[in-house]
């Protein structure tokens, strides 16, 4: 009798060791919106203009596209790919759409957004046609449309520049118009994480990306077309950004052939920060939203306590570190127990 009291509570402390490991993996959204509170608040503390209406709102405005950039990017970054091209497709976008505006004024706003998605498609396609059955790494293929996107981009656009008043009043309305006290660019930007969520957790095909990036060879033998699921990941993640170029166009107004250059460093950090697991396999949409608006936040932060730029870099890399570093131990942890525990069963 005393040893079968015994044995429960034994093994009661290395259960929860393990069940607090797992929680903790599962539940990084939370930790995420913790650190956002308290850095709003500690913020706040600082300097109370941090949280007025107009600089909440200006947050807002910022964080959509980088939102909008970040969850298409988890799409391929839960199969073990990167797409590095966003920043190109964004400027292309954005200067081909507005440029659409320059020579037919009239053009209907949802002529101008299909526009839009279509080059972004279009951009998705080639990456995914490069990496799928070109089979060159994804990190090498979108280095590489990197530069050709924006090539091209330089070419179309000669030393052009697109101004506010060439747009219609609708696309600027966009850019700068609310719904209920929200900006328009985040409804949209919220409207999207949400159906992507919704996606990814209940459809099949959606939970076949997590499949892939956890076990490519393994999704194979048990019949999950990789090759297709890899290319519509590409597709999404390039029409989110050609959708991200049209919002850049109504945000800022004025673009030329450097628009949205080098936002594709920032749409990464926010995903790692967000948890998304660059080996593939983990993370979600919500995660890597929440890495946007936090680094968002603490970039405004800065500001408002006026730190130099370099810093501003610097806290940035570190958090990316911080947060890869914190993603390989949860995961060699969790690894460990598991293993530990089997062997118990066997």
């Amino acid at each position: 009798m005393h040893t079968s009291m015994q044995t429960p509570a034994m093994a009661f402390p290395q259960r929860t060791r393990f069940d607090w490991l797992s929680t903790l993996a599962r539940s990084r959204e939370s930790s995420l919106a913790v650190v956002l509170i308290l850095t709003v608040l500690a913020t706040a503390l600082a300097n109370p203009r941090f949280i007025s209406a107009q600089n909440l709102r200006d947050m807002a405005l910022n964080v959509s596209i980088i939102a909008l950039l970040t969850t298409g990017l988890t799409t391929v970054m839960l199969m073990r790919h990167i797409d590095l091209s966003i920043s190109s497709v964004v400027g292309l976008s954005a200067f081909l759409v507005g440029d659409l505006y320059t020579h037919f004024s009239d053009t209907p706003m949802p002529v101008a957004i299909a526009t839009g998605l279509a080059i972004g498609l279009l951009a998705g396609a080639v990456n995914g046609w490069l990496v799928t059955w070109g089979q060159v790494p994804s990190l090498v293929a979108t280095l590489s449309t990197l530069y050709v996107f924006r090539g091209i981009d330089y070419a179309w656009v000669q030393g052009r520049q697109i101004n506010a008043t060439a747009l219609p009043s609708e696309m600027t309305a966009l850019g700068s118009g609310d719904v209920w006290g929200f900006p328009i660019m985040a409804w949209i930007a919220v409207a999207l994480l949400i159906a992507m969520s919704f996606y990814l957790q209940n459809f099949k095909a959606g939970r076949e990306f997590y499949a892939i990036g956890s076990n490519p060879e393994g999704a194979r033998l048990v019949g999950i077309p990789v090759k297709r699921r890899e290319f519509i990941g590409f597709l999404i993640c390039g029409t989110t950004a050609g959708l991200a170029g049209v919002l850049w166009l109504a945000r800022f107004g004025t673009v030329n052939a450097s628009s949205a250059n080098g936002i594709e460093l920032q749409v990464v950090a926010a995903a790692v920060v967000g948890s998304v697991s660059i080996a593939g396999g983990a993370g979600t949409v919500l995660g890597a939203t929440l890495g946007a608006l936090l680094l968002s936040v603490i970039s405004s932060a800065l500001v408002i306590l006026r730190v130099s730029s370099f810093w501003q870099l610097a806290i940035q890399g570190g958090l990316i570190l911080l947060a890869i570093a914190l993603d390989a131990l949860l995961s060699r942890a969790i690894v460990a127990r598991t293993s530990k525990k089997r062997t118990r069963h066997e």
